[in-house]
């Protein structure tokens, strides 16, 4: 569901795969990152996560998001609407990409979409200024 919506926003980037790496030291588990090729960025996933699939999706999501803001270089994805950074969230019992903008009345924050259900690549702003007259 991710790749979708990285393919979605950033088709350029590529999938996203999990990327083992050996242990530091005796004795320790493998690490586990979500990567871009052979790039990632942030934290692994703990193996903790696995316990609960909403904490295991949460994590791989935060992850996943880290790695590729990372790479782009600025937040991902973004809100059509608000042209700001999201973040993955429950959000009436499933795993939704949830925008910082303006917050519901309810309190509740900006849901924009379920993940693997983004839309393609964000839309500009537009401006509601009236033209002048250029007379």
């Amino acid at each position: 569901m991710l790749n979708r919506d990285l393919a979605r926003t950033v088709p350029e980037r590529g999938p996203l795969r999990l990327l083992a790496t050996l242990p530091c030291d005796d004795g320790e588990p493998e690490s586990v990152y979500v990567a871009l090729a052979n790039e990632w960025h942030g934290n692994p996933l703990y193996p903790d996560s696995a316990e609960n699939l909403t904490v295991a999706l949460t994590a791989i999501a935060d992850t996943a998001q880290e790695t590729i803001t990372e790479r782009l270089r600025r937040a991902w994805p973004l809100c059509t609407e608000h042209n700001l950074g999201m973040h993955p969230h429950e959000a009436h019992g499933r795993l939704s990409w949830c925008g910082a903008g303006e917050h519901r009345p309810s309190g509740e924050a900006h849901i924009r979409a379920a993940l693997g259900k983004l839309d393609t690549l964000p839309r500009p702003r537009r401006h509601n200024r009236k033209r002048r007259n250029q007379n």
